[in-house]
C-alpha cells in the first residue's frame, strides 16, 4: 500500500473510505471538475499515480471519478502527467458532446460509486 499520496474525488464513497488513510480532496462537482483540479495540481508539481480514464466505463457514463496524485511535488511540472491529463479532459469533452451523463436513480449512482471506489482500492493494494 502506498502511504503518501493524495486522493482527488467527487465520489462520496471513495472520500469516506480513503480520508482516514490518505490526504483526500473532495470535489463538489462533476467529473470535469475532478479532472480540472487534478490538472491544476499537476501544474503545481504533483504527478499522476492512477490513470484518469481507468476502467472500461466510458467517461460519459459514470458521474464519479477518483484519481491519485503524488503527495510530494516535483520542482517542475511533470509533462507526461500533464499530457495524459489534458488528453483525458479532451476525451471526456468529446464523449460528453456526443451524449451527456444520464440522470441516474440513487441506486444506480451508488453502483457507480462502488465501481469507482473498487478500482482505486485495488490499484492501491
Amino acid at each position: 500500500m502506498i502511504e503518501k499520496l493524495i486522493i482527488v474525488t467527487n465520489n462520496p464513497l471513495s472520500f469516506k473510505n480513503f480520508k482516514k488513510s490518505y490526504e483526500s480532496v473532495y470535489i463538489e462537482g462533476d467529473v470535469r471538475e475532478v479532472y480540472k483540479k487534478v490538472r491544476d495540481m499537476i501544474h503545481l508539481g504533483h504527478r499522476l499515480l492512477t490513470h484518469p480514464l481507468m476502467s472500461s466505463v466510458k467517461p460519459n457514463m459514470t458521474p464519479y471519478r477518483t484519481i491519485c496524485v503524488s503527495y510530494e511535488k516535483c520542482a517542475k511540472c511533470d509533462m507526461e502527467s500533464l499530457t495524459l491529463m489534458e488528453g483525458s479532459i479532451a476525451t471526456l469533452e468529446k464523449f460528453l458532446s456526443m451524449k451527456p451523463i444520464p440522470e441516474y436513480t440513487e441506486a444506480v449512482k451508488y453502483d457507480f460509486q462502488v465501481i469507482d471506489y473498487d478500482l482505486i482500492n485495488h490499484a492501491l493494494n
